[in-house]
């Protein structure tokens, strides 16, 4: 375990702390910029957690990769615990590049402008942080396709750009104006802790306000690469925080994942939408909120609160 130790301290560049539990060490994350270390690592079962950003993972060859480690401190690790991937550049050709718009400027960088600050001033608006901004790499562009537009980038778990929304802050005709590419992604995968309760919502600004491990769906339906990562990595529970309107959506969503073993709640917006919400009330709804059953959802059905009855009621 020393060696691994080492190994560890060498490419995270700081000495890891030991702890009371047994095999685990506190260190300096890479993460985020924190006066305490907050990246805990079990150098025995090799999970880690950073506990502030929320990045986390099951096994050290994640945390080698996400922080840009050699090929050197690979065949190091290989040679101490065995059975990691091959390390390996991507040659993958066929999968779309995702670029941030050329007029992108980071709203946490210096510099001031009118368009900077009314961009501010609308965030601040739907209680987006400083830390939030931060943490999101949120953006504008005040020239170009984007321009006028809150830039809130969504990275992979290698911490490589995967999509982008771009919405008018002036509040136009076209709210949202997106990355080209395709949806079909892990929107923040890269804040995502897969042995936790993920939370399924709408937009970016649903999982912003949700705080943690919330994933945007860009929309209303769960694309096939998601689907496909909760199911392999073994998400026991699922919380799903659409819009009122989205019953539909929530219902096929719900069947859809019990269906695979997993457990769904399924969150009750009665009024306002979940970025309207407020963080306390959101995380007393999601205490509140029971396992729902198939019994649930055919109740759902058959009270007619589906979109489709409701519009027959009128």
């Amino acid at each position: 375990m020393n060696k691994i130790v080492n190994l560890l301290n060498r490419v995270l560049n700081s000495n890891g702390t030991k702890l009371k539990k047994q095999d685990e060490y506190l260190y300096w994350s890479p993460f985020i910029s924190h006066h305490k270390p907050k990246l805990q690592i079990n150098v025995q079962n090799q999970n880690w957690h950073c506990w502030v950003s929320n990045v986390g993972g099951r096994n050290l060859y994640q945390l080698l990769k996400k922080v840009g480690a050699s090929y050197e401190h690979y065949e190091e690790l290989k040679e101490l615990v065995g059975d990691i991937p091959k390390y390996k550049k991507n040659t993958d050709t066929s999968k779309e590049v995702v670029q941030l718009p050329k007029e992108y400027k980071p709203l946490w960088n210096g510099g001031d402008s009118i368009v900077k600050r009314h961009a501010l001033s609308y965030l601040y608006k739907r209680d987006v942080t400083d830390e939030d901004i931060l943490k999101y790499d949120i953006g504008y562009c005040d020239s170009g396709l984007y321009s006028n537009r809150i830039i809130i980038p969504s990275y992979d778990s290698d911490g490589k750009l995967n999509f982008f929304v771009g919405r008018d802050f002036y509040n136009g005709k076209m709210k949202y104006r997106n990355s080209p590419t395709s949806k079909d992604i892990v929107g923040f995968d890269l804040f995502i802790n897969w042995d936790e309760p993920i939370i399924l919502c709408e937009g970016v600004f649903d999982a912003m306000a949700f705080k943690r491990n919330a994933i945007p769906l860009f929309g209303k339906t769960v694309m096939n690469t998601l689907q496909k990562k909760i199911i392999d990595f073994g998400v026991k529970t699922i919380y799903l925080g659409l819009d009122e309107d989205a019953i539909d959506d929530a219902v096929k969503i719900s069947e859809n994942f019990i269906n695979n073993g997993v457990e769904v709640r399924m969150m009750e917006f009665k009024e306002k939408d979940p970025s309207e919400t407020g963080f306390e009330k959101l995380l007393y709804l999601i205490n509140i909120t029971n396992k729902t059953k198939f019994s649930d959802l055919m109740r759902i059905k058959l009270n007619g609160k589906t979109k489709r009855h409701m519009e027959i009621q009128r």
